[in-house]
């Protein structure tokens, strides 16, 4: 009798590749830096930067090196990486802002937020926008508690640190929400002296045009 050829294996279907986005892209990414593939920061976006370290991860394992994360890429990358954390996942920010508190439900409010580190801007129980901020370190923690813009100013700079606090809404002492350069460039590496830091100098131009001194802060957990 003759031999029979076993089937060929079905051929590896393509996930995701260049122009692709979204939560998946930003894990590939995560785990791509795990094994130093990637230095920059997953952006969730499948650019040419990811194009080239999954380009060059398939290379070095004797994969075809398209560029593109198919199905068995992706096994050999996920049985050589831990599955990410959230913080790996979103260093500079982007991540989605958790359920806002019930403080935050009525009137105009700052509703802030320290389990996802966001802040939303909300007005009678509807989110005007969201962003991502970054609190105060274990040494200076960031007040928690209900509170009220008391001080806006547009170009301060801390008498304490002698650094500048653009945009600052005060709300508790010397605790404003204000933009941060350092956030900017560095995301949750670094902290804050006890402020909320926020990273979008659009996004909080923005908010400080709306909001208005009496408004309400809650920052909660």
């Amino acid at each position: 009798a003759g031999r029979t050829t076993a089937p060929a294996a079905p051929p590896a279907r393509v996930l995701w590749s260049r122009g692709d986005s979204g939560r998946s892209v930003r894990e590939l990414q995560a785990r791509l830096r795990q094994i130093a593939w990637l230095s920059e920061a997953p952006t969730g976006t499948y650019g040419p930067l990811t194009e080239r370290a999954v380009r060059g991860f398939q290379s070095k394992r004797g994969l075809p090196a398209t560029g593109r994360t198919d199905t068995v890429t992706w096994r050999r990358l996920v049985a050589m990486t831990r599955a990410p954390g959230t913080w790996e996942l979103y260093p500079m920010g982007g991540q989605p802002a958790g359920a806002p508190d019930a403080r935050c439900l009525t009137g105009r409010v700052l509703c802030i937020d320290k389990t996802s580190r966001t802040l939303r801007w909300m007005i009678d129980g509807r989110t005007l926008s969201t962003m991502a901020v970054r609190f105060g370190t274990q040494y200076t923690p960031t007040r928690e508690g209900e509170f009220q813009v008391y001080w806006k100013s547009r170009h301060h700079v801390s008498t304490i640190y002698h650094t500048a606090m653009p945009y600052a809404m005060f709300f508790s002492g010397g605790q404003a929400v204000h933009y941060s350069s350092d956030f900017a460039a560095r995301g949750y590496a670094g902290g804050s002296h006890g402020c909320v830091n926020v990273r979008d100098e659009a996004a909080i131009a923005r908010l400080f045009a709306q909001v208005k001194v009496g408004d309400k802060v809650v920052v909660h957990r």
